[in-house]
């Protein structure tokens, strides 16, 4: 399908979403539908809960593997909350796969204060220098590959003014949370060359199913398992640090990566927490081949 006929399928299941009406939804036989990485029966879940769509949407597709993403908002009772879907869609239109991340901070280990949610052109505008498909996955999983047990080394590229945005808040070049995340202050890479991250133990279950080729955008899912058994850390300044997790859990996240020109510019990313080492009901995917460390470090 080419990206108008995948939009297509997003908008009449978002109207669907909206009305609360999975009915309204063009659903294959066997279709699938995860909310917060539980399998759900298709019409539970937040279909019977939400009250309406937010403003903010971004949307993007691959016309390769006929998949669309959206990064938005949904308003329900209480609050509202950071949204990912994933839609695999058949050639006929209709919908095998739904996945769907829900940011409930009223349910989340980890709360993120005044959360908002904008429009970034730098996600919605075509790469000055498309990156090869493969490669674009490379670098994706180069960046868990640096966040896993993070010790200062690079394993993919980093724009200089690559900025992160997580659960609404940006975690990176952002003074006012620095007040309470102190590493928030800095860059991308500056945070990872410090080590900041070392008590995330591991970055498992990692999936690639959606790359926008026309846009540079790779959707990426996964768990960051943490332990919590690392009290104390040294980071690449030489600094001792305390751990701030002190206690199994994981988190189960919702990436999207922008790449241009070979390199990670800015990051959008949605996570919950869930019970320590929760396995995905999605399918494993085969292990993507590393960068190699001198091309990372160029």
């Amino acid at each position: 399908m080419d990206r108008s006929a995948l939009y297509g399928v997003l908008d009449a299941f978002l109207a669907a979403l909206n009305a609360g009406d999975a009915t309204k939804v063009s659903w294959a036989a066997d279709a699938q539908f995860s909310e917060n990485n539980v399998m759900l029966a298709i019409g539970d879940g937040v279909w019977g809960t939400i009250e309406r769509l937010g403003e903010y949407q971004l949307r993007f597709a691959d016309t390769r593997n006929g998949q669309v993403g959206y990064f938005g908002t949904i308003h329900e009772a209480i609050e509202e909350s950071a949204f990912t879907l994933r839609l695999a869609v058949n050639p006929d239109g209709a919908i095998r796969e739904c996945e769907m991340c829900i940011v409930r901070q009223s349910d989340s280990g980890i709360k993120f204060e005044n959360p908002r949610y904008w429009v970034k052109p730098i996600l919605e505008t075509e790469p000055a220098l498309p990156t090869p498909r493969a490669e674009m996955v490379q670098l994706s999983n180069g960046y868990f590959d640096t966040l896993q047990l993070n010790d200062g080394t690079i394993h993919t590229r980093f724009h200089p003014d690559c900025n992160r945005v997580e659960n609404g808040v940006q975690t990176t070049r952002n003074p006012e949370f620095a007040k309470i995340v102190p590493v928030s202050a800095l860059g991308c890479e500056e945070q990872f060359r410090m080590g900041n991250y070392r008590y995330d133990d591991e970055l498992r279950a990692r999936r690639f199913p959606l790359v926008d080729e026309e846009r540079g955008l790779v959707m990426a899912f996964g768990f960051i398992d943490h332990s919590g058994r690392l009290a104390r850390y040294q980071l690449t300044d030489g600094r001792w640090v305390n751990s701030p997790v002190r206690r199994p859990h994981s988190f189960y996240i919702s990436e999207l990566f922008k790449i241009d020109g070979g390199m990670i510019t800015q990051i959008e990313a949605n996570f919950i927490t869930v019970p320590y080492k929760m396995p995905s009901p999605w399918p494993a995917e085969a292990p993507v081949a590393p960068l190699l460390l001198a091309e990372a470090a160029q």
